[in-house]
């Protein structure tokens, strides 16, 4: 038999289970419209469908993942990702059920969700790529001064300032700062207090000494074992301004993400971009490798993560991994979640909540935005 066919019969099955598993649902209208946070009774009602039907829908090689979303009435609906790069798209499609207990389904195909921490092209109008005088600006290219192998460099983005017990560190992604897990093509791997960059090696011709060190790498290891990809490394004094690119300086509160909320970034390759929220708590499955270039290292299965619009990669691109997402306001924005992977189509964020709690645990403390 067939794949096709197999994962046609086997999503049949599940459908069949799910039917049986829960009580019928409805969509309220007044679940209707922009805002809607996961707290919403309407939204209630399709997370309890997405999380009968994701683990058994993920077991399927083309299915990357699921989320809530915001269907074209204003009404929240369970969106499945589908692996655009997949055999008989059209049978897989057709194989998703429109509606599931009165939720409605919506299938999106996508190309594979990986990290967004490899070396791109450079930004257009406010340089995001060029060493800045000090104290330095973030939403600016950085990383590990080390980060080059298999005849490659690579970089991410200096995305924000953190605070724990007074102390200020830089914020980026693991992947950014501390990914390099192999004694592979550049004979070593990111250690406490290696040295961390602006501008990240791909925009200094690969030759550190272009570059200047703004802070050295703390150790906290979130992958492959917690659900967010954050890396944090302690600011050295005089090196670093708590304002970012194009941005300024922002609010030192958090905010939940929102359906259709807008929101922007001020990252290393595509500059400050503005996009919305596209869907929520959603369950995504994401590429690794061990170093710059380096062969895959592991697929995390990440859940409750920020869906942002993305298409083109207009919002999100390869070296813009590390950014700060904040509310799309004027002055003070508020931080919303912290950028790491994506598609052609889709941007993906942890919610800056959730990163917070697990830097401060780490660093035995309150983690705190740096901002007014």
């Amino acid at each position: 038999m067939k794949i096709t066919q197999l994962i046609r019969n086997g999503l049949r099955g599940l459908f069949r289970i799910a039917f049986l598993g829960l009580p019928a649902l409805a969509i309220a209208a007044e679940g209707q419209g922009v805002g809607l946070t996961l707290d919403n009774p309407a939204v209630q009602k399709v997370l309890a469908v997405q999380k009968l039907v994701t683990d058994d829908l993920m077991a399927q090689p083309e299915i990357l993942g699921t989320a809530v979303g915001e269907g074209q009435d204003g009404s929240p609906e369970l969106v499945v990702y589908v692996n655009n790069e997949g055999k008989n798209l059209g049978e897989m499609m057709r194989a998703l059920p429109p509606t599931l207990k009165g939720v409605a389904v919506r299938g999106h195909l996508t190309d594979p969700f990986r990290a967004f921490g490899k070396p791109s092209g450079g930004a257009g109008g406010v340089s995001h790529t060029a060493k800045q005088s000090f104290p330095i600006q973030l939403g600016t290219s950085g990383g590990w001064r080390n980060d080059l192998a298999n005849g490659y460099c690579c970089g991410g983005t200096l995305g924000s300032l953190v605070q724990v017990n007074g102390v200020q560190y830089v914020m980026s992604n693991y992947h950014v700062f501390e990914s390099d897990i192999v004694l592979g093509g550049n004979g070593m791997m990111a250690t406490l207090g290696s040295p961390v960059i602006q501008p990240g090696l791909i925009d200094v011709g690969c030759n550190a000494a272009n570059a200047q060190t703004v802070a050295t790498l703390v150790k906290l290891s979130s992958l492959p074992d917690n659900n967010v990809d954050v890396g944090v490394a302690q600011v050295v004094t005089g090196m670093v301004s708590n304002s970012i690119l194009e941005i300024g300086t922002i609010s030192s509160s958090t905010v939940e993400a929102s359906f259709g909320q807008p929101v922007k970034k001020s990252g290393r390759t595509t500059g400050l971009t503005r996009s919305k929220v596209s869907a929520l708590n959603a369950t995504i499955s994401v590429a690794y490798e061990n170093e710059c270039a380096g062969g895959a290292a592991f697929t995390k299965t990440f859940t409750g993560q920020i869906v942002i619009a993305n298409t083109g990669s207009r919002f999100l691109n390869s070296g813009d991994s590390g950014s700060l997402m904040v509310e799309d306001v004027a002055t003070k924005p508020r931080a919303v979640g912290l950028l790491y992977a994506g598609s052609s189509s889709s941007a993906i964020a942890n919610p800056i909540g959730q990163v917070l709690s697990f830097v401060g645990s780490k660093l035995g403390g309150t983690a705190t935005m740096v901002g007014n």
